[in-house]
């Protein structure tokens, strides 16, 4: 239908096309004063939207996600300080709290998406777990199949070979390290498929908080590997939700 047909339309049933334009700008959207919670997002992209929980205060949470929870079925909560947890799951008993992630979890994925592959999250040492569970969660979530391997970085580059089977039957891979992020490299040159490699401020001094992590990530010697922000283990999933995406 052309933009002509469509107004002709709405004027024969007495919808003023600029009201009508309005209405369709505004679906989806809650105006809380403090927060407009866009919970078409979802409809636009593979991701709905994701509430930073970090900054704001517990009842501003609370308010955005039974917003979303009431729009869409689900409503998911990252980076919740600690003492906002109790808040959260008495307010929402039926919710999971993932505690090394910091993330929360209400409601089922009811839209759209589907994808056709599956993501490996892979981590250099114990410590970037918080991270990769980002990951983890917003794919398990998403109904993506998705398999953690933790602790196989450099220091040890033996135990690599035992899981890499593994890791190769994914479709795509995301690598999660701190330190000098070496791993990332030695899994952009093994790896087949997308790698998004996930920076983490593990380390000391020098790591300068994942910044280190960050530079030797975005200068690796294998061609084709992603990169997103430091710690940014939601940013990952995104990343490979839009790569999976069902045509």
């Amino acid at each position: 239908m052309d933009i002509s047909r469509l107004l002709e339309v709405l004027g024969k049933a007495g919808i003023d096309p600029g009201e009508a334009v309005s209405a369709l700008r505004e679906a989806g959207l809650d105006d809380l004063g403090f927060s407009v919670v866009d919970s078409s997002r979802g409809e636009r992209q593979p991701l709905p939207e994701v509430v930073f929980g970090q900054g704001k205060t517990v009842e501003q949470i609370l308010a955005i996600t039974e917003a979303l929870l009431t729009r869409t079925g689900l409503a998911i909560v990252s980076r919740v300080p600690d003492d906002f947890s109790s808040s959260l799951l008495n307010a929402f008993p039926a919710g999971k709290l993932h505690t090394l992630s910091r993330m929360f979890v209400v409601g089922e994925y009811t839209g759209s998406f589907k994808a056709t592959g599956s993501v490996v999250v892979v981590t250099a040492g114990t410590s970037d777990l918080p991270v990769a569970e980002e990951a983890v969660v917003i794919l398990e979530t998403m109904g993506v199949p998705v398999k953690l391997i933790a602790d196989v970085g450099v220091a040890g580059i033996h135990r690599l070979g035992n899981v890499l089977p593994d890791i190769l039957s994914a479709s795509v891979c995301i690598a999660c390290a701190g330190m000098d992020a070496a791993l990332i490299s030695v899994l952009g040159g093994l790896f087949p498929g997308p790698v998004i490699a996930v920076p983490v401020s593990t380390g000391y001094g020098a790591a300068m908080s994942g910044f280190t992590a960050l530079f030797s990530s975005l200068s690796s010697c294998s061609p084709g590997v992603c990169v997103v922000n430091i710690d940014n283990g939601i940013g990952a999933a995104a990343g490979a939700l839009r790569i999976l995406r069902e045509k």
